[in-house]
């Protein structure tokens, strides 16, 4: 009985210490690896500190029925940041991206890639849905149209903060892990 008990304590330490280790692990991915910004979009207020700390700017083509790129100030000013531009769905719906209709989902990718285009004069080589919801079908339409796919994996090793600051975890969060 004590060794089974030993036995128990030993594995349960063991563990302990693993997931000690892992989670310091990950913290040092997330300091290391680039700051990601989403909802970029002229009808979302973002913190011009937070723009200029980012490395990938995701943004969103149209949002609330406005596109992107009737604002060419605003695309102008994005631009001047010299930052990596990336597409953040179309119209940030948080559905978007989960119709099994494949002309659907092609339509709306490039739609938001003409509209991207017509702002910052470049294709978007990175997407990311809204709220990550996208299921597998898409997916790999989404790399089919040439866009590689940030997903959840991305989202946990990078810090990806929000503009509007209403990510599952508050900015604040992010920035301490």
């Amino acid at each position: 009985m004590k060794k089974t008990k030993r036995i128990l304590m030993i594995t349960l330490i063991s563990t302990l210490i693993l997931l000690i280790v892992l989670i310091i692990i990950l913290g040092i991915i997330r300091i290391i690896n680039s700051k990601q910004l989403d909802d970029l979009s002229p009808g979302i207020n973002c913190d011009e500190e937070l723009i200029r700390e980012s490395d990938v700017l995701f943004v969103i083509p149209e949002y609330l029925g406005k596109k992107i790129s009737d604002d060419k100030e605003w695309c102008n000013k994005i631009l001047s940041y010299n930052k990596t531009l990336a597409l953040h769905g179309t119209t940030h719906e948080s559905e978007e991206y989960l119709s099994d209709n494949e002309t659907l989902i092609k339509e709306k990718i490039n739609e938001g890639i003409i509209i991207f285009e017509e702002c910052f004069n470049q294709t978007p080589k990175i997407f990311k849905a809204p709220q990550m919801k996208i299921n597998k079908k898409n997916s790999k339409i989404v790399n089919e149209e040439g866009l590689k796919l940030f997903g959840l994996i991305n989202q946990i090793t990078h810090r990806a903060y929000h503009c509007n600051n209403t990510g599952i975890f508050s900015n604040k969060l992010i920035d301490i892990f």
